[in-house]
């Protein structure tokens, strides 16, 4: 399991949180997500077996934000 915190930029608010931890909760082995907009980050926790950081940072761009 990998826990990882990731600069992202253009969070705005609660709305932008829940966007981007929906997306990244839909993906196959994430266990723990938390956005937070106040911060720019977002806290990961996930299977890398099941699930790697590019396919993190693309649900992060899909959603319109952009991964620092």
């Amino acid at each position: 399991m990998v826990k990882e915190s990731i600069t992202v930029t253009g969070m705005m608010c609660a709305h932008c949180e829940h966007a981007v931890s929906a997306a990244l909760s839909s993906l196959p082995g994430v266990r723990k997500v938390k956005a937070s907009h106040k911060k720019g980050r977002v806290d990961i926790q996930y299977d890398e077996g099941l699930c790697s950081r590019a396919a993190i940072d693309t649900a992060i761009a899909e959603t319109g934000y952009e991964v620092a």
